[in-house]
């Protein structure tokens, strides 16, 4: 059954599986939220069959209908060996050709109740731009706001637990959200995997229920938050985390200690804010580095870099920060007793 990327969304609960019949290669750039990759044709295959439909279409499309025909018998062997009759999947591939419709031919030919994507892949794409947007002029939010240190991200993890919709964009793009945000381990996804994870987050959001989020910059690290969306966040009601000085250096020492592990890499980074904080500065904390005086040097961070160009940044974007409720104590500190709406 050919069904369309809004039915398929509509249906979603419905299938017991979402069959993406692409290359490793499509898959890990991005992919339909909980989609298991079953390919086709390998890396390998694949480009084998695009270099030869160069010189002799018909070559490549004999020579790669045998290359997906011991694929497809591999996985039934081995995948999918043990589904059950009333098995539903879902399949689809790049634009919902020849390699999602083979696969679904023989698995409906076997009695199980496949559904089609058509459009593949790029239909979804593009309808994860376009809903995006709906999504963020249906929803409500309540930005979280404090300056580097505050314990935000703690803050909204806390919010989780306690039943709030929260939408965690620095989790969900692998980054801290500043020049040392880089995770200590994996990396940034794709753009596009970051799009598909921010929609899949939103679609399961109650819109009568404000939804919690970080003050962020348009970007995170090397990706952009969806236009219509970091617009409706400025536009949105703030609070503020407040906690002391004292709290935030002790909470970033243990924040980022994977730092002081790689004096080199820091002092690299540091490098960058130059022609923002000026020589003499920058020489204050090669020091505090070579003594590994983390208290010292956090301190003067916050205080000569981050604070400032956190406040000028918050002043000039967001328009609710200036009337943001705000809250004392470092949610490291104070989990309990905190509370956001």
């Amino acid at each position: 059954m050919q069904l369309s990327i809004d039915a398929a969304v509509a249906q979603w609960s419905t299938f017991d599986t979402v069959i993406d019949v692409r290359s490793p290669d499509e898959w890990a750039i991005d992919h339909l939220p909980g989609a298991i990759n079953v390919p086709v044709l390998s890396n390998a295959e694949r480009a084998e069959i695009g270099l030869l439909y160069k010189s002799s279409p018909f070559e490549a499309k004999k020579r790669g209908a045998a290359m997906v025909a011991r694929n497809i018998a591999a996985t039934l062997e081995g995948h999918f060996a043990h589904q059950p009759k009333d098995w539903r999947p879902l399949v689809y591939c790049w634009r919902g050709g020849n390699r999602s419709n083979a696969m679904a031919t023989i698995l409906q030919r076997i009695g199980w109740r496949v559904s089609l994507l058509t459009g593949g892949y790029l239909a979804y794409r593009r309808f994860v731009i376009e809903d995006l947007n709906r999504l963020a002029d249906l929803h409500r939010f309540l930005v979280v706001c404090g300056v580097t240190g505050a314990g935000k991200s703690l803050y909204l993890r806390h919010l989780q637990t306690q039943g709030e919709q929260v939408l965690d964009l620095e989790a969900l793009a692998h980054h801290r959200g500043s020049l040392l945000g880089s995770e200590p381990v994996g990396k940034q996804p794709s753009q596009k995997a970051f799009d598909s994870a921010i929609w899949d987050v939103l679609r399961h959001c109650d819109p009568s229920r404000v939804i919690v989020v970080e003050s962020e910059s348009k970007k995170i690290g090397a990706l952009q938050v969806p236009e219509r969306l970091i617009d409706k966040m400025r536009a949105s009601e703030c609070i503020e985390l407040v906690p002391t000085l004292e709290e935030r250096v002790r909470f970033l020492c243990q924040d980022y200690a994977h730092f002081f592990d790689r004096p080199d890499t820091l002092m690299a980074q540091l490098d960058k804010l130059k022609p923002l904080v000026g020589g003499e500065r920058l020489a204050q904390w090669r020091s505090a580095i070579q003594n590994k005086d983390w208290p010292r040097l956090v301190e003067s961070l916050l205080t000569h870099h981050y604070d400032p160009t956190y406040r000028r940044s918050m002043t000039s974007n967001y328009a609710g920060y200036a009337k943001a409720k705000r809250i004392s104590g470092h949610p490291a500190r104070q989990a309990q007793a905190l509370t956001a709406i």
